[in-house]
């Protein structure tokens, strides 16, 4: 659990799961598998086992001492909902997040199906709970089933991570969705992105009444190319995001 983080979308960060398997081309170059590939096989390092993946329970109890509300994304070195984890573990992870009402949970998968079929079983007749927020990476246009599939979920706010953006969406139906992330990717083989890839995404954001929120252009840093769009940043969030609160 990191309190602070340099991602500039959320507050925090909290890993009840580490590692991951590779699902799609925007997993290519995934940063975290680059992170916690560097300390495998060192000895009592929490990466010791590398990006394999990994159940902490031991972490599950972490938002409960923060008692200063955050924004707090959910398995930034992770996916809770690769097959692999058990079903009981993840209703673990959503008990926590249920309980600390205080915070603000943001859940980010690729496993877009495995999330909305979890979510219904979980809520089927009740009403899932607004500190939870669900959200999908689509990184070009061949991913836009995971849309769908998160339109399909219930929950109080729905968001896409269009990061990393490695070529163009398309249209897409935002009919449900409440924010979308856009961002170039970064690190030593970062894929370029271009201009009117991003625009394309802001300008359905704007006609369909969606919060659009720009995190970076990337490249061999994730500040290389700094975050500005058309003269300006755009840092927009839900509307019924909380204020947000310095880490």
């Amino acid at each position: 659990m990191a309190d602070g983080t340099s991602i500039e979308w959320t507050d925090a960060t909290w890993n009840p799961v580490t590692g991951c398997t590779k699902v799609t081309a925007g997993c290519d170059n995934c940063y975290a598998a680059r992170f916690s590939e560097r300390f495998r096989g060192v000895p009592g390092h929490p990466f010791e086992s590398g990006f394999d993946l990994t159940l902490r329970p031991e972490r599950i109890s972490q938002p409960f001492l923060w008692r200063r509300p955050r924004m707090i994304f959910v398995n930034s070195m992770s996916d809770l909902f690769q097959k692999n984890v058990p079903r009981d573990f993840i209703d673990r992870v959503f008990e926590t997040m249920e309980a600390a009402d205080w915070h603000v949970f943001q859940v980010l998968t690729k496993r877009s199906s495995l999330m909305r079929d979890y979510l219904r079983r979980r809520y089927r007749g009740a009403s899932p709970p607004t500190q939870i927020w669900l959200g999908v990476s689509v990184e070009d246009g061949r991913a836009r089933a995971r849309i769908e599939h998160l339109r399909q979920a219930p929950a109080k706010i729905r968001f896409l991570s269009i990061e990393p953006l490695i070529a163009p969406i398309g249209t897409m139906n935002l009919d449900g969705i409440h924010w979308v992330i856009a961002g170039g990717e970064s690190g030593p083989k970062a894929r370029p992105i271009s201009a009117d890839w991003v625009r394309e995404v802001r300008d359905q954001c704007a006609h369909q009444g969606v919060a659009f929120f720009f995190k970076q252009w990337g490249g061999i840093r994730p500040k290389t190319g700094g975050r500005a769009l058309d003269g300006r940043e755009w840092n927009e969030l839900p509307s019924r995001a909380p204020a947000r609160v310095a880490a």
